[in-house]
């Protein structure tokens, strides 16, 4: 581990979890996290960004400097359904997008306590259908997300595969959230080891997410769903994380299910480090991967599924 990702997790276990657990309203971790997403995240020279509508709502569009937007990431940002932004997460997915050679989108959708379950869900799959509809090939679109978005990012594939719609070229989750229920042992185990997330106040997001709706519901819950005949998939998070077993579990699952996974656990991360790509050769790395994922899973050359 680098000295970097040590004074990273000793920095967010003194300012960061302290000020989720103490956090009274939604406004307030909106507004904290676009700040500090503005100071501390930046995008490649060059990089260029653009609102539009997509599905009725708006959406980010970034591309790269140089790129040609043939191949499509579409990422649901995270934020426990209940903050987080399309531009507070831009800076990510330009460095990654800039690694894939593609265009990457990031759609506004309906945060919670406002818009409760089902709504994002619905927004998010709509957004994919948008996509398709602007003439991009699914074969070229990879969809994912971070965190509670990779937990949207899989209920559009839980959706796709019920409907029988086309599959995008692969998936991708930075420490999604995958349990709903919070069964996993790690949510337990790891609550000391945990730099960021208080277990407390990620419950109570949940809550007001549901909005009395089951936990156990595979849209809510993709660890419950049935993914025969999905897309590949690749996984990361960190074992010092309390929703380390959501991926450990959905990873297990989805192999169950004759699913392509590729999954990383790294040694004592913080939750979605790739967002801190300025300062962390972790997450530069990670990012690496991941790129070179989304390039192999896309275009002629991707392998059969």
């Amino acid at each position: 581990m680098s000295w970097q990702a040590r004074l990273l997790n000793i920095w967010l276990r003194a300012t960061e979890k302290p000020f989720l657990t103490r956090a009274k309203t939604a406004r307030a971790l909106r507004v904290s996290f676009d700040l500090k997403a503005r100071l501390f995240f930046h995008a490649p020279f060059g990089t260029r960004k653009k609102t539009q509508t997509l599905a009725d709502r708006p959406a980010l569009f970034v591309t790269p400097r140089g790129v040609t937007p043939r191949r499509v990431i579409l990422h649901f940002h995270g934020g426990a359904h209940v903050f987080g932004s399309p531009q507070a997460y831009s800076a990510m997915l330009a460095n990654l997008a800039r690694r894939a050679e593609a265009v990457a989108i990031l759609p506004q959708y309906p945060l919670a306590p406002e818009h409760s379950f089902p709504q994002a869900p619905d927004h998010c799959l709509a957004t994919y259908r948008a996509v398709l509809a602007m003439g991009y090939d699914p074969a070229d679109v990879i969809i994912g997300g971070d965190s509670a978005g990779g937990n949207l990012a899989l209920s559009v594939l839980v959706s796709l595969l019920r409907t029988g719609e086309p599959l995008p070229a692969g998936l991708y989750g930075l420490s999604p959230l995958t349990d709903m229920t919070f069964s996993g042992g790690s949510v337990v185990d790891n609550a000391d080891a945990e730099v960021v997330l208080p277990i407390t106040r990620i419950s109570e997001a949940a809550a007001g997410y549901l909005d009395g709706h089951p936990g156990q519901d595979p849209l809510a819950s993709p660890l419950f769903a049935d993914f025969t005949g999905a897309c590949p998939v690749w996984l990361t998070a960190g074992d010092t994380e309390i929703l380390l077993d959501d991926t450990v579990r959905l990873d297990q699952r989805l192999k169950e299910q004759g699913v392509r996974t590729e999954t990383k656990i790294e040694r004592d991360l913080p939750h979605v480090w790739p967002l801190f790509h300025n300062i962390l050769p972790e997450a530069r790395v990670t990012l690496d991967a991941l790129a070179a994922w989304c390039r192999a899973q896309t275009g002629a050359k991707a392998a059969t599924r």
